[in-house]
């Protein structure tokens, strides 16, 4: 956790001389790798849960689009496959929603 945490996500490398920055970007880095954890537990396709969160990344976080503006709609052309496109949807179908 702590070479995830260290390498990974930046929390190895402080923004500066300041206490309650540092602390802050130190919790972000917490947070972050546990909604990666969380998301890779509860929505993901099994390949993806010993994934780090650079992989993940390149894989689904960065992928390149186009928005396409049309007459009514606004359309995202997504450069990636049919298949991987599925998955997200079926992914984000897992995912609990919040009540309110």
């Amino acid at each position: 956790m702590n070479d995830i945490l260290k390498n990974d996500l930046g929390a190895g490398v402080m923004p500066g001389g300041h206490l309650g920055a540092n602390a802050a970007w130190l919790r972000l880095a917490v947070l972050t790798r546990n909604v990666l954890t969380a998301l890779k537990r509860l929505a993901w396709p099994a390949e993806l849960l010993a994934a780090g969160p650079k992989r993940l990344r390149f894989l689904i976080f960065q992928t390149a689009g186009r928005i396409v503006p049309h007459p009514r709609r606004v359309w995202v052309r997504l450069a990636t496959t049919k298949e991987r496109i599925e998955e997200w949807l079926a992914a984000l179908k897992l995912l609990p929603v919040p009540a309110g």
